[in-house]
């Protein structure tokens, strides 16, 4: 078995620029492996069934060709990107696919994953978008259904026990994220935004086990390094959906800024919050999937206790978290990067603009399609965000 030659950062770059390698070992040792779209799929049901989960994202170096068969241009890029990949081949590796109602687009980018794709495995989490206690009793059941077809895959029991010893793994990884997370309080941070994102790339890419030792290895090699990251003038927090490629985050920080904070689906939207250790350990996992992600796919009742709120007091109870990470990380200002076509976010845009104008905090709105070439045009417009916050 060939095992990365480095470790820590070192190990981190050679994964994030061969993702795949690992969980090729892995299946020729004879180990399944699942790819998962989205924050959505439970790991942690996986993981205790001994498959190996691997997140699939697009690449935006890869021109789309082959998708225009079936989704329309005029559709988020980054699922377009997804399904191209399949259907040249790129994920052939996969044992299974489970992917989840992130949006309509998602969804019908997972039916048709099924239709000229075929991974041998594929389920479909059909994901509530309240957060009503029905909502979460019907996640239960989706996630009993589910169990049902990983056992039948894998011929193995998802014990309880199982289960809970999962959950204890990726809390863990959850909560050395965020220790690598409050290396970046600092001014200048001790880890930059671009490093920090090949760190989520390549945990995403390899077993939790593995992932854990990884990050442990990183925290230690980060708090030993001097003057690795520079000062810059304006600390930044970037919002928004999927930003897999270094790309964006390398181009704000060449300029005078240092990314160190984000609310992203690679960032610490998917793993800053942990799954609570319930009897049944379904209901921990409904609730943490379904609650406590904050995706603008979910919709969050604008009441408490049947009383409507007020406009200020519904985007306070929507967005505060955000006013807590810029306090804590000290941003200056707030990049929202929206993929083009992505309603979700694109929705959430105008009420969140108004949130943070109203608390003070400066942010500038962008919008890409998934290219590299589409990030050249908003450099000036960066810069010019940043001279004017610093």
């Amino acid at each position: 078995m060939v095992k990365a030659a480095g470790t820590g950062l070192t190990r981190v770059k050679e994964i994030y620029h061969n993702r795949d390698q690992r969980v090729k070992e892995l299946k020729a040792e004879g180990k399944k492996v699942m790819g998962y779209l989205c924050i959505y799929p439970v790991l942690e049901m996986m993981t205790a069934l001994d498959l190996v989960p691997y997140r699939i994202f697009g690449d935006m170096n890869e021109p789309i060709t082959d998708a225009d068969e079936y989704l329309p241009i005029i559709v988020c890029p980054f699922l377009r990107s997804i399904l191209d990949l399949g259907l040249k081949g790129r994920y052939d590796f996969l044992d299974g696919v489970v992917m989840a109602h992130i949006c309509d687009v998602g969804a019908r980018t997972s039916h048709l994953w099924d239709v000229a794709v075929k991974t041998p495995y594929s389920h479909f989490i059909d994901v509530p978008h309240t957060n009503r206690e029905i909502s979460q009793k019907r996640f239960k059941e989706l996630l009993q259904n589910f169990q049902k077809t990983l056992e039948e895959l894998t011929g193995k029991e998802l014990t309880p026990a199982r289960l809970k010893e999962a959950i204890k793994k990726h809390n863990q990884q959850r909560a050395l994220v965020r220790e690598l997370y409050d290396l970046k309080k600092p001014d200048p941070p001790l880890i930059s935004g671009t490093e920090t994102l090949q760190v989520m790339l390549a945990l995403m890419s390899i077993p939790v086990e593995e992932g854990n030792s990884l990050l442990e290895e990183v925290i230690t090699e980060v708090k030993k390094r001097e003057n690795v990251v520079p000062r810059k003038s304006a600390r930044l927090l970037v919002w928004g959906p999927v930003v897999d490629n270094i790309a964006l985050f390398e181009m704000i920080e060449s300029l005078d800024a240092n990314v160190v904070m984000d609310d992203t689906c690679v960032g610490s939207r998917a793993f800053f919050a942990d799954v609570p250790l319930t009897d049944d350990p379904l209901d921990g996992l409904a609730y943490r999937y379904l609650e406590e992600l904050k995706c603008p796919r979910t919709f969050r009742e604008s009441n408490t206790n049947g009383v409507m709120r007020g406009y200020d007091a519904d985007l306070e109870a929507r967005f505060s978290y955000l006013r807590d990470f810029a306090k804590d990380w000290k941003a200056d200002g707030v990049i929202l990067q929206v993929l083009r076509y992505c309603d979700s976010h694109g929705y959430e845009v105008p009420q969140l603009k108004d949130y943070l104008e109203h608390i003070g905090l400066p942010n500038i709105y962008i919008e890409h399609d998934y290219s590299k070439a589409a990030l050249a045009p908003l450099r000036t417009r960066i810069q010019g965000f940043t001279e004017i916050i610093s």
